[in-house]
């Protein structure tokens, strides 16, 4: 037998977390600023939130006609982050692009920092978080498959578990220097795409299933979301491979993000095509719709809170597909990471502030009641926002550092060497 068929190798998975960790952990001046920085602004967003739980919901600006705020904002801005991730696992698997296979894990590893992060905004949301034990099967009422959000409890958890699965396995297997068994990741890679596509149509379907909300009464939500999720997800991991070649010397090659901005060019058409098509409806037919439309574009009865928000996203969003279309965003250079960070927040603010907030004004009794995020608030979703990029760059160290040869099974290594 020879010392790669060891059995003892296979059981060394612990020592290949804790030696991972211990890497992933180690950097430069750069990276412990950045990791303190990261580290400082959860804890602040962690000490809102404790204020937030001692004192109840009225520290946010949330109120019982406005009931979703940031958020929510935040957490389907971010299902529909780690359902872009899947763009990267298409093109991989279904039509076997091969150098989308060696960076299709970093898509992976967005997807999990995401789903955490798409956890903690419901959690946050929760006025009284201890009472969660009612949604546990057993325990309290799961109460499926009647509740949407019971079906979104268990696609965006499958979800993660399944991200987890391929990356932890494709990484040890790199670990090991041994070529991965598809049997163990295949099955679960081509579960994932269509586990990404639930997630986010899920989601639309828990607003647009309210009868009570006719802003969100279209069944060209579901479509949407998953339209912008295909520009914000590659997008977002673009520029984490930007920053992973200037970081760590982990250079993917071109192919990919070209391939990327492919995919965004043609959904972000697609994005822009069903808005003007909701506009459309909306302003043309008239109905109980487009009172909340109204409000949310040109203001209403002398409001206007979300006129700025919504006329911003737009702006952004096409000025972003223009540079999407223009050659330079092909390059490795200032246009696609300025075209990357445009159609990022403009499509967090229309997912967002521009989705759900309007959803609830005017309310069921015609009252206006706007709502403007308070500064617990604001802190609460920076927090969130920093803790998740703080498991993505560990993620990323970790992934670095198998790929670039810098964390190896030490009979791997002497495998490399005696060839």
């Amino acid at each position: 037998m020879s010392t790669l068929q060891k059995p003892s190798a296979i059981l060394s998975y612990p020592a290949f977390l804790r030696r991972s960790l211990s890497l992933a952990t180690d950097g430069s001046l750069g990276f412990y600023a950045w990791m303190t920085a990261l580290t400082a602004v959860a804890l602040v967003g962690a000490n809102a939130w404790a204020n937030q739980v001692s004192a109840g919901m009225i520290t946010t600006n949330m109120t019982d006609h406005v009931s979703w705020g940031l958020y929510i904002a935040n957490f389907t801005f971010c299902v529909g982050l780690a359902a872009g991730g899947v763009m990267m696992v298409i093109p991989a698997y279904l039509y076997d692009d091969e150098e989308m296979h060696k960076v299709v894990i970093v898509g992976e590893a967005v997807a999990v920092a995401a789903i955490v992060m798409c956890t903690l905004s419901v959690l946050v949301d929760l006025g009284r978080p201890d009472r969660f034990w009612h949604l546990i099967p057993g325990i309290g009422r799961f109460n499926w498959p009647m509740s949407m959000l019971t079906w979104d409890v268990i696609v965006l958890n499958g979800y993660l578990v399944i991200n987890l699965h391929i990356v932890g396995y494709l990484l040890y297997m790199r670990y090991l220097g041994r070529k991965p068994n598809p049997v163990w990741y295949i099955p679960f890679v081509f579960l994932s795409i269509v586990w990404a596509i639930s997630i986010h149509t899920v989601t639309a379907f828990l607003y647009c299933g309210l009868g009570g909300r006719p802003f969100w009464n279209t069944a060209l939500l579901a479509p949407r979301f998953l339209a912008s999720a295909f520009v914000s997800g590659p997008a977002f991991i673009i520029l984490v491979m930007r920053v992973l070649r200037i970081t760590s010397g982990y250079t993917a090659p071109p192919g990919p993000a070209r391939t990327l901005i492919q995919i965004i060019r043609v959904a972000m058409v697609i994005n822009l095509v069903m808005l003007a098509s909701e506009i459309f409806t909306l302003f043309y037919t008239g109905g109980a719709h487009g009172v909340s439309a109204k409000y949310l574009f040109f203001g209403l009865h002398g409001h206007h809170g979300l006129v700025a928000w919504i006329w911003t996203a737009i702006a952004m969003n096409l000025i972003g597909t223009v540079l999407f279309f223009s050659p330079a965003a092909l390059q490795r250079g200032s246009i696609r990471i300025i075209a990357c960070l445009l159609v990022i927040v403009g499509i967090w603010i229309e997912k967002g502030m521009g989705l759900i907030i309007p959803g609830f004004i005017p309310s069921t009794l015609h009252e206006m009641v706007e709502y403007t995020p308070s500064l617990v608030e604001w802190k609460v979703t920076a927090g969130i926002w920093a803790f998740g990029l703080l498991i993505l760059t560990v993620m990323l160290r970790l992934i670095a550092n198998v790929f670039t040869g810098r964390l190896n099974h030490p009979e791997a290594e002497a495998d490399a060497v005696s060839h």
